[in-house]
């Protein structure tokens, strides 16, 4: 059988943590969840602790101290997937702007053939609801323009929910990832498409978050298209 797992970073989440663990574990197929939590002050983590008495065996918690970036989170997640041998891993956000109904359509896409698997806002379209629309053409032309610059054939570059297969994970140098915010997600698509790995976008519907604080900003954005030109000219070695 097949393991799957889902890592969650979380800053601040009280109002949808459990909601989404609850979704997650209603879904057919037997998926783990790992949340990475950056000292939420609101008690996120006091929550998950108190679900994870019900939840002994599949819900998992690291404490982190501070907000240490969403890259960092990740990275922190990816190597403890790792050193427990999931054979798939993903990506998503705790605020229901990723339908975890839609878990088992990247699954399946790696199970068809796909190292990484991407839940993608504009492979078909734009398919994203309540977002202003400032926002929304800072993303889309956002990804354009890393489309461009980096030459991957991703309509989607900086979507954060995506399954990764052991196989890829195993091969990217994660020591060696230097983006650590958003551009974290651009980075680990580039380094799956340069070290050839298949990619698939699968179409999404992307929701605004209902509840919580968005930890998006414009400043974290620019921040991130910077870094896409000292991407573009750094070598990507695949793991020794």
């Amino acid at each position: 059988m097949h393991t799957k797992l889902v890592i969650i970073p979380t800053y601040n989440e009280k109002e949808n943590i459990e909601k989404i663990i609850r979704k997650v574990f209603s879904l057919e197929g037997g998926y783990h969840i790992l949340i990475i939590d950056d000292g939420s002050p609101d008690g996120t983590a006091a929550i998950v602790k108190k679900l994870q008495t019900e939840f002994s065996n599949r819900l998992f918690l690291i404490e982190r101290a501070g907000k240490l970036g969403l890259g960092t989170a990740y990275l922190t997640g990816f190597e403890w997937s790792l050193a427990h041998e999931y054979d798939y891993t993903f990506e998503m956000d705790a605020d229901f702007s990723h339908n975890p109904d839609d878990l088992p359509r990247l699954y399946q896409a790696c199970l068809n053939g796909a190292d990484l698997a991407i839940g993608s806002r504009y492979c078909d379209g734009c398919s994203v609801v309540n977002w202003p629309i400032g926002r929304i053409i800072m993303s889309y032309y956002g990804s354009v323009y890393v489309r461009t610059v980096l030459g991957m054939k991703i309509t989607d570059c900086t979507a954060g929910f995506k399954c990764y297969s052991k196989k890829l994970l195993q091969r990217i140098d994660l020591d060696n990832v230097r983006m650590k915010g958003y551009g974290f997600q651009i980075e680990m698509k580039y380094t799956a498409f340069k070290l050839g790995f298949k990619i698939q976008e699968v179409p999404i519907i992307f929701v605004n978050r209902k509840e919580g604080t968005s930890k998006m900003s414009g400043g974290i954005f620019q921040e991130a298209l910077l870094g896409v030109f000292k991407l573009k000219f750094r070598k990507i070695l695949p793991k020794q």
